[in-house]
């Protein structure tokens, strides 16, 4: 028996011929393309060997490559498969030359069935029935002169392959002229063979083929018939066993003339003989002969309980037993459906792309390739899955078989899922009349709708958004502007929760393709149905056909929400539909929509309409007033009480950078009430970092950013009020260039407005807002500590801090790294978490632990502050003694990549379109040195790779990346952080701000000066031995962290296989215990103390150099602003602008003013987050304004240039 054997496929028939391979513990091969590196046949083989980039001609139809993986490999014999090189006699030929089994038939036997032409003329000598037709076709002059003989239609064949491809029907000459060359080409590109033949075409046919098996000795049985009948463009569809509606005569026909016909050739392996079957005279004729194994060989495994892949197996190696000794007894009924990559209501168009979320039923036999995570190429057949059932009968079969299909999810490209399910539910296959045709003139009806033209950023969301993972860094996202969203989806009958679309600044054009019922709300928008106007704050009826198509935001305000009957139909991700586009995933594909993108919706329920009374319309302005509460950070701590009245005074102004991360404010710097960050920074907005609540204006250096919906979890800074939470819509509102000024609230009020607005939104017809009820301004701000538990007798101090009205920050300790105290922050989660387990304390939402604080997130209309403060304070006596505690912890081993090539290319765009004159630049590593008075940068990576880093907080800069420190003093290098913050940061960039170290969850901003880069943090779709029990983090909390150098090539290749699990992390399991390291800590309490004198006194060097040199310490905003006067004007009738679709740089202008230019052509390049994104010319004409120049910072919707149309 072999030991190991080479696969030369690829996708669901390689991985099932595995599965067999794994039971009869034989070895597999994989070959692969770099196009098909995470194909789940490359993960699952025990060896797989990369054969090319992409193109099949140029890797699983080459020979030679497949023969020399092969050897390479020690496989002693290839299966080759369906498809590829399946039916290559030469390639048969070369295995058996060099030594290796080929798993199929002889290459003689290859030749004679696999041109069609010879396969008739065989047929036709054993009497098996024929349809009229050619052999090789010498030109198209021939084939014209002989489809006049046989008479039209006829069907133009391709001699070689197989599997639909390289067929056409022809119904006169000029179809005929037509289709030649290009059959010829396919032909010969997928099976290096033009020849081509004619065949009489019958209208009405049914397709059969009859299973055999050779044992090349003459002895052949058959194994049942399969009807193939539902087939589009000569591809099959649906297939199933047995073939319905047959005779027992016509049945036994069939089957033994097959036999016969192989018999002939002493026929060795599995193969097929296909029949056109003509129902209405109950006569069948010979169509081909398939010399391998067929995609549907699974229904017949199904019918029978055999396993073709195994008897071929066993056959190559000389052990099957004798054919005689099988009884073969179809059982019921089976049937196959295959999942197609195609949009069957845009004419079947190939589908490509990313597969976000794929499910399979358990109920059903499934074949595939793909898993979450999966790109979907281009290069290959579209066939994704396979899906089989089997039944007692052909009706269960057909019901188990819809269910399945019920069951199967496969998101982020367009299948044809719901296509099979209505060809499957219809009256016609039911009844087994069906035919080749059938499917051409079937009528599919799709619940969907197109997206023409996407909008600046529309996205999918959700209400409330991904709620429960703030402690991993994962934000909330959904609908910035909630209250607009839940009334739209009230409007249309739909639950708060229900996925709508968010639209920034300029809306998309969207074509609905089955009858629906929207409303549109938030701010002011143009709308037009079908080229007339459409109102707002109201349902409409939407007929199937109808377009709609969304102008640019009116005046104020900056988010408009549509939401559609049913809601948009996404996957959840971590529970929520809502998108998260830094993290790439939720919503549509985890991005903003795009052109040509397909959102699925349901089939209307009632079409109903209503409107909003005007009384529950939010009001839009340019100048906003925004409740908040006090806190958690303020006066005298922090700020000055001068700079708090000052917070509250000011009309801030909005900032064009501002985004749902965060809406950047311009105004008036703060005194601040101490000199630096300590630790945690040389700036005095710098802290231990601890958790954000969400609507917090946290202050970034001297700035003030109000942190959205899409803003981090952790950070290290301070934060003098949170917005309420009845507040927080107001922000997806506001516009660069708005004012705001902030009003504090009390609990009470905010409570109160929460409470108005939920029965706002449940009853709108009935709401009467009762101004009286909420004080416009109320009088005092209040204190944002609510309670202090003072030091004493062992007892640290615990400091309980208002946090909005919605969240409380608990810090332990005086503002200092102390790893006891962030013990006894743990200690106080456990005990919560013991709370809500025993459900003693509902409304508890999450549970976010700091450096020395922990933050609680909880919903006040279930749990009084008061009561949840209560229960904090009394809880301090039952904590267990932190002393004595010992966590669980593990040391977890990291390749790094030292300055790496990514992060260096980070800080030159930094310097180029941010800050070119910052002291950290241009080399992070080397003010990391000067920062903390090391001799050299070799003494930095000495530091860094002797360091044991333990991971205090994960979701630092979200997504699981953690912030750590140094277990020993002594590794605690100190450095303050960018200021102002990166706009790009490569995924998983190490860095250190402050005393801590981060890696990088994601791309996106940062402030973190690098010292290298490593492996992913988080694993989108993939669960592998480091990514466990659902989590897509890798870290946990109280993890050490401990770094190995690696080279920038090493890590390129570990992060390829990391993400698969083909690349494991070393871990140990240990105990962290506090005892221990206290004890560590008196031991070396000497050389401690001289490390941190040493280090202070360089610290305060580098800030002494600062002032003396006039380094900035905050951004210079007139380069900011200067943008933003540029974006508002009146264009023209005939001109048409061009935005930038993000925030970024200006990295090449392609065009110059006055030029003529194309529709579609290039015109600008923007350098963002996601490298390099080309804007291109909407029309034709000639270019007017040109409002930017290269290297110029610009903001996401903002005027680049005019073209005016010609």
């Amino acid at each position: 028996m072999f030991t190991k054997i080479l696969i030369a496929n690829r996708g669901a028939i390689a991985c099932r011929i595995m599965r067999t391979l794994r039971r009869m513990k034989i070895e597999s091969v994989a070959v692969f393309t770099k196009a098909d590196a995470l194909s789940r046949h490359v993960l699952d083989a025990d060896t797989s060997v990369c054969i090319g980039d992409g193109l099949a001609s140029e890797s699983y139809l080459c020979p030679d490559k497949i023969l020399e993986a092969a050897r390479q490999t020690g496989a002693q014999a290839i299966h080759p498969g369906y498809g590829f090189l399946s039916e290559n006699a030469w390639f048969a030929e070369q295995c058996m030359a060099q030594g290796i089994c080929f798993l199929g038939p002889t290459p003689e036997q290859i030749r004679t069935f696999g041109l069609k032409h010879t396969a008739r003329t065989l047929a036709r000598q054993f009497d098996v029935p024929m349809l009229p037709g050619t052999g090789l076709l010498e030109n198209i002059e021939t084939a014209c002169q002989e489809a006049h003989r046989i008479g039209y239609p006829v069907m133009l064949k391709s001699t070689a392959g197989g599997g639909g491809i390289g067929m056409r029907l022809c119904r006169d000459q000029q179809e005929l002229l037509d289709a030649y060359e290009s059959v010829g080409n396919l032909a010969q590109s997928n099976f290096s063979n033009a020849g081509l033949f004619l065949e009489k075409y019958i209208d009405q046919a049914r397709h059969i083929e009859v299973q055999i098996f050779g044992d090349g000795r003459g002895n052949v049985i058959a194994l049942g018939e399969r009807d193939c009948s539902m087939q589009r463009r000569n591809q099959k569809v649906i297939e199933e066993t047995p073939a319905p509606g047959l005779s027992s005569s016509t049945r036994t026909a069939l089957q033994e003339t097959a036999v016969r016909l192989m018999k002939s050739v002493q026929y060795q392996s599995a193969g097929t003989v296909e029949y056109v079957y003509d129902a209405e005279a109950d006569r069948f004729y010979f169509l081909e002969v398939n010399t391998r194994l067929q995609v549907e060989h699974g229904v017949t495994e199904m019918a029978t309980g055999i396993d073709l892949v195994e008897w071929m197996v066993l056959l190559g190696a000389g052990a099957l037993p004798s054919l005689a000794s099988f009884t073969v007894q179809p059982q019921g009924a089976a049937i196959q459906a295959r999942v197609y990559a195609e949009n069957p209501a845009k004419n079947f168009q190939p589908s490509s792309g990313l597969l976000s979320a794929v499910d399979f039923p358990a109920t059903a036999r499934i074949e595939t390739w793909v898993d979450a995570g999966c790109e979907v190429s281009a290069f290959y057949d579209p066939m994704l899955a396979k899906i089989i059932v089997h039944a007692a009968d052909r009706d269960q079969a057909i019901d188990h078989l819809i269910a399945a299909l019920n069951q199967t999810m496969l998101y982020g490209i367009e299948t044809n899922l719901d296509y099979l399910k209505q060809v499957l539910s219809g009256m016609v296959f039911r009844s087994g009349q069906v035919n080749t045709k059938y499917l051409a003139g079937f009528y599919y009806q799709p619940s969907s709708l197109d997206v023409l033209n996407a909008g600046v950023q529309t996205t999918v969301q959700d209400y409330p958004g991904r709620t429960g993972y703030w402690n991993v860094g994962v934000p909330p996202s959904g609908p910035m502007d909630s209250l607009a969203f839940r009334l739209a989806n009230r409007l249309v009958g739909n639950p708060n929760e229900a996925a709508g679309l968010e639209i920034t600044l300029s809306g998309p054009t969207l074509r609905f393709n089955c009858n629906t019922l929207i409303a549109v709300c938030g701010a002011p928008i143009d709308i037009w149905l079908d080229d007339k106007p459409l109102e707002q704050w109201r349902s409409h009826c939407i007929p199937a056909g109808a377009l709609l198509r969304f102008g640019k935001i009116r005046q104020s305000g900056s988010r408009a929400y549509l939401a559609v009957q049913g809601g948009i139909q996404v996957p959840d991700y971590l529970g929520s539909k809502s998108t998260f586009t830094l993290g790439q995933f939720g919503g549509h594909a985890g991005r903003a929509l795009r052109a040509g993108d397909v959102l699925h919706i349901l089939p209307v329920r009632e079409t109903t309409t209503g409107t909003l009374p005007a009384e529950c319309i939010p009001h839009y302005t340019h100048h906003w007033e925004i409740g908040v509460l006090y806190g958690p950070h303020g006066a005298p701590d922090f700020f000055t009480e001068d700079d708090i009245d000052t917070f509250f005074a000011t009309d801030w102004k909005v900032h064009h950078n501002s985004s749902r991360t965060g809406v950047r404010l311009l105004g008036p710097k703060p005194q601040w009430a101490r000199k630096d960050g300590g630790e945690a920074g040389l700036h005095p907005s710098n802290i231990h970092d601890n958790a954000y609540a969400v609507g917090t204006i946290d202050f970034t250096g001297d700035m003030p950013i109000i942190l959205g919906p899409d803003g981090p979890s952790l950070g290290g800074f301070v934060c003098p009020a949170v917005i309420a939470q009845a507040e927080l819509w107001k922000t997806g509102q506001l516009k660069p260039g708005d004012s705001v000024r902030f009003y504090p609230l009390t609990t009470e009020h905010a409570l109160l407005l929460e409470q108005q607005q939920d029965k706002m939104i449940r009853e709108p017809d009935t709401f009467t807002r009762a101004a009286a009820d909420i004080p416009a301004c109320p009088t005092g701000r209040g204190n944002p500590v609510l309670h202090r538990i003072p030091a004493d007798n062992g007892q640290v101090q615990v400091v309980y801090r208002q946090s909005g009205d919605k969240y409380l920050l608990i810090e332990y300790g005086e503002p200092i790294l102390d790893i006891a105290l962030h013990f006894r922050a743990h200690a106080l989660m456990a005990w919560l978490q013991q709370r809500i387990d025993q459900k003693d304390l509902p409304g508890i939402l999450d549970i976010t632990p700091g450096i020395r604080s922990l933050q609680i997130h909880y919903d006040s209309r279930l749990l009084a502050r008061d009561r949840l403060l209560n229960r904090l304070i009394a809880a301090e006596q039952d904590l267990p003694a932190i002393d004595d505690m010992e966590i669980p912890s593990r040391i977890v081993h990291l390749p790094l990549s030292w300055d790496d090539a990514a992060t260096r290319l980070a800080i030159e765009k930094y310097m180029q379109s941010v800050r070119s004159d910052a002291p950290w630049c241009p080399s992070n590593i080397e003010f990391i040195r000067r920062m903390n008075g090391l001799e050299n940068i070799e003494a930095v990576k000495r530091i860094v790779f002797d360091a044991s880093y333990l991971v205090m907080g994960l979701g630092d800069v979200y997504l699981g990346a953690p912030v750590a420190t140094p277990v020993d003093p002594r590794h605690r290098l100190v450095t303050t952080k960018y200021n102002p913050a990166r706009t790009w940061t490569p995924e998983n960039a190490v860095g250190i701000g402050g005393a801590y170290l981060c890696i990088y969850g994601m791309e996106g901003p940062g402030g973190y000066q690098f010292v290298g880069r490593t492996v992913q943090m988080w694993n989108r779709y993939r669960q592998t031995r480091d990514f466990v029990a659902g989590k897509p983090w890798l870290l946990r909390f109280f993890d050490q962290i401990r770094f190995y150098p690696v080279s920038e090539r090493e890590l390129l290749e570990l992060r390829q296989d990391f993400i698969t699990g083909r690349f494991t992390l070393r871990t140990e399991e240990t105990i962290f215990s506090l005892r221990a390291y206290q004890a560590f800590l008196q031991q070396h309490a000497d050389s401690i103390r001289v490390f941190k004198s040493r280090q202070q006194q360089a610290f305060e060097a580098e800030r002494e150099r600062w002032q003396r040199e006039g380094v900035q310490q905050s951004n210079d905003e007139d380069m900011l602003d200067y943008a933003c006067t540029k974006s508002e004007i009146n264009l023209p009738d005939g001109a048409h602008a061009v935005s930038s679709d993000v925030t970024g740089t200006v990295w090449r202008l392609l065009i110059e003013i006055r030029q003529t230019v194309s529709a579609g052509d290039p015109v600008i390049i923007i350098e963002s987050m996601k490298m390099e994104i080309t804007l291109s010319a909407p029309v034709s004409g000639v270019v007017q304004q040109i409002s930017c120049k290269q290297g110029d910072y610009v903001c996401s919707g903002q005027l680049l240039l005019i073209v005016q149309e010609e």
